[in-house]
């Protein structure tokens, strides 16, 4: 048996269709960003989603349940922990979010970025 590889483009031919978005209000700190997100991969029933996430410049709260593999192709962002510490991130940096981390996401300019999402299992 053969497998492909799973190609990530954002136009074109074998591109997923654009998911636009605004955050809700009451998630909104400074600004009103938004975000397009190309998910070119669901999988293991449903709680693996791979793919290209941009967001426009902006502040938002942020609650993760889930664990988020992040890789940065442009833009800057900071990243603010609840109780305050924070990590500057541009083009080129990789890192992960664990579930469980709370606090602000803040784009201060473009970011464009390859993602890795895992939701935690049903009932977990």
């Amino acid at each position: 048996m053969s497998v492909d590889l799973i190609m990530v483009p954002t136009t074109g031919a074998g591109a997923p269709k654009v998911e636009v978005a605004k955050a809700p209000p009451e998630k909104l700190v400074k600004g009103n960003p938004v975000t397009q997100t190309w998910n070119h991969f669901t999988g293991e029933d449903d709680r693996l989603y791979c793919g290209i996430w941009e967001s426009s410049k902006g502040t938002v709260k942020v609650s993760y349940d889930e664990w988020e593999f992040c890789h940065f192709i442009q833009g800057e962002a900071v990243l603010t922990r609840e109780d305050g510490k924070s990590w500057r991130l541009s083009k080129g940096d990789a890192f992960i979010i664990p579930a469980g981390f709370k606090g602000t996401w803040e784009t201060v300019r473009k970011v464009k970025k390859h993602y890795v999402i895992l939701l935690p299992k049903a009932g977990a």
